[in-house]
């Protein structure tokens, strides 16, 4: 219940922010994720939750 009052409080509240505030924001978060080291980053968590994935079905035959 607690979960959906608070995304109904965080719809509102986006709701009234508006678009350009929306705009904003996923500027933002495309300059970050657009940054080489965060790119590199992902990449190796790929790499590893890869690693990690493979060895549990390797495992589990």
């Amino acid at each position: 219940m607690g979960l959906l009052v608070g995304a109904g409080i965080g719809y509102v509240l986006g709701a009234k922010a508006g678009r350009a505030r929306y705009d904003q924001i996923m500027r933002t978060y495309r300059t970050i994720a657009d940054h080489p080291a965060v790119q590199g980053a992902a990449g190796i968590a790929r790499q590893k939750l890869g690693e990690a994935m493979g060895s549990k079905t390797d495992s589990q035959r």
